[in-house]
């Protein structure tokens, strides 16, 4: 089944916290604050993918988390940052928060937009020595990072899209000037998800062709399959209207 919404839920990673250490050497009997910094929390990236028809694949899993940052250590030395995720959608995909604002628009091949950012990591407890307080016993946590959910919506980017009422032969034309092989019956809504083919042009180029499912009058209303369809037309360079 073709799949063009999904919601996902996102967490970047944690900052590590800073080191709370002193320098330990045999002939510096009063080694200072030596805690390092701790790393900063991994971001959670939507990355365009060619290989990637709809969304269905967020279908079982919805939930992503990245790595937390490690904590500082002693000797100033600084904690590794969180490993950043990468999430794979096909390429038109648009990415909403929950108050229907657009986070972004991945219109292109490898697109790519940082959707949470990883908390920044902590200071060690060397940052905080003064003259008045040469040996300070505390350091900073890191701090969270982003959470969100995230509306994916998916708007198919093609060459041209076909249009019409149910059974107009839509998908009959398809089958003819592509390698598409959508289901053609002598009913109505035989098609009940947008299909796309590529046709091979003359120049060599090849041509992506979309076929989503029919309009009826009143389809806004809710009509035969409604018009949630229409998104997949919206970014075509060329709007083919077939009649029966």
């Amino acid at each position: 089944m073709f799949h063009d919404r999904a919601r996902i839920e996102v967490l970047a990673g944690r900052g590590g916290d800073g080191g709370l250490s002193f320098r330990r050497e045999k002939h510096v009997p009063r080694g200072g604050p030596d805690g390092g910094d701790g790393g900063r929390g991994g971001d959670v990236v939507l990355v365009a993918s060619t290989d990637l028809r709809d969304l269905s694949a967020f279908r079982a899993k919805t939930k992503f988390k990245a790595e937390r940052g490690e904590p500082g250590r002693g000797a100033r030395k600084h904690g590794a940052d969180g490993a950043t995720i990468e999430i794979a959608v096909p390429v038109g995909t648009q990415a909403y928060g929950v108050e229907e604002e657009l986070i972004a628009d991945l219109s292109r091949p490898d697109a790519r937009i940082v959707l949470a950012r990883g908390g920044d990591g902590g200071r060690g407890n060397q940052h905080f020595a003064t003259p008045t307080r040469q040996a300070p016993r505390f350091a900073e946590v890191g701090l969270p990072g982003d959470a969100l959910e995230v509306d994916l919506r998916l708007k198919l980017l093609a060459d041209a899209a076909m249009a019409g009422l149910p059974n107009a032969g839509k998908s009959s034309l398809l089958r003819r000037i592509s390698n598409a092989k959508p289901k053609v019956a002598d009913y109505p809504f035989t098609t009940l998800a947008p299909v796309l083919g590529t046709v091979q042009a003359p120049d060599g180029r090849q041509l992506v062709v979309a076929d989503v499912p029919g309009l009826l009058e009143g389809a806004s209303e809710g009509v035969g399959l409604g018009d949630e369809f229409l998104a997949h037309l919206e970014r075509a360079r060329l709007l083919i209207h077939v009649i029966d």
